[in-house]
């Protein structure tokens, strides 16, 4: 186990180099001068345009200033967004927050509903609830998020007028009630694709365990079918979608972003969108790498409980 958490990190570690040289090099290809975005003018002096020029280190080359960037980046110190001209650490913090609470809440509900749904076409395979639930999983799974969040938005907020249109609060800022009643919508967009998602994964993953001899026995053993389900089937049909989950989990913070912007919550994905119509680079630069840092340590942990619900896998063997 500790041969392998050191190895998965190791990997972690060079993938997030790659992306952070990736990342600097091409932002620093956006059209624009870094200095006119931060006096947020272009009618400067002279003097003002180099001072501004040389505290951006544009004095140095391309190399340089990516070592001095991760130096910083490996202190802490993420630069100043240009817009704000704050720290950028201190923008994103809590920020991100807000977007791993939507994902996960978003998650922790989608797994039990699409585990239920896909276990229901399963055991009722080639009847109408396997044809009706495939269906909507489908149909859910193709829709764009941003659109079903345009239709929950223009149907229960705009028309019905029951949930807000905008705006997100902790419990201990606006309380508990109305903190609920405004994620209702945006959770929901985010559920869809995501139920949809492990129904079809369980559905697959039921139908191989129940062509299985070990099911046939238990049938013939006279065990009720509710026992074969839970027992045997679950038991083991639900093994492979300990990777999902991981896989789901970074996608919804993908989703996340692009839902915040449709419900206008202050999360990374307004941050994001900000910095890139602002040509914030720093910003851009620090968002990108934490994103994909977050992504890594979701999968080595998938990784991680894989093989503690199923006795086959070995880290041990695997990392040696």
């Amino acid at each position: 186990m500790g041969k392998y958490l050191l190895k998965r990190l190791g990997q972690t570690l060079v993938v997030i180099l790659l992306v952070s040289i990736a990342t600097f090099f091409l932002v620093s290809l956006v059209p624009g001068d870094p200095v006119y975005i931060v006096a947020g003018t272009d009618e400067i002096t002279d003097e003002q345009y180099q001072r501004i020029y040389n505290d951006l280190h544009l004095d140095k080359s391309a190399p340089e200033r990516y070592l001095l960037w991760m130096k910083g980046v490996l202190h802490g110190d993420f630069g100043r967004s240009y817009i704000y001209n704050e720290a950028v650490w201190s923008i994103i913090k809590p920020r991100v927050s807000t977007t791993l609470y939507l994902s996960v809440l978003a998650l922790v509900i989608s797994v039990p509903i699409g585990v239920v749904m896909g276990t229901i076409t399963a055991v009722y395979r080639k009847k109408w609830p396997d044809t009706v639930i495939t269906l909507l999983a489908n149909l859910s799974n193709c829709l764009p998020q941003f659109w079903i969040g345009v239709l929950l938005l223009y149907f229960f907020s705009y028309r019905m007028k029951i949930f807000p249109t905008m705006g997100f609060g902790w419990p201990a800022e606006i309380g508990l009630a109305k903190h609920i009643h405004g994620l209702v919508l945006p959770v929901a967009c985010l559920c869809l694709n995501c139920v949809a998602g492990f129904t079809r994964q369980t559905r697959s993953s039921m139908l191989e365990v129940i062509r299985q001899d070990y099911i046939r026995t238990a049938r013939s053993k006279g065990i009720r079918e509710r026992k074969v389900y839970f027992k045997h089937m679950m038991k083991n049909g639900l093994i492979p979608i300990i990777t999902a989950i991981g896989t789901r989990l970074a996608r919804l913070m993908g989703g996340s972003m692009v839902v915040e912007n449709v419900f206008a919550i202050p999360g990374m994905g307004v941050l994001a969108r900000t910095a890139v119509q602002s040509k914030d680079i720093p910003l851009i630069q620090a968002i990108t790498l934490l994103t994909s840092l977050v992504t890594c340590l979701v999968f080595i942990l998938t990784d991680i409980a894989y093989a503690a619900v199923d006795p086959r896998i070995s880290l041990t063997e695997h990392g040696d």
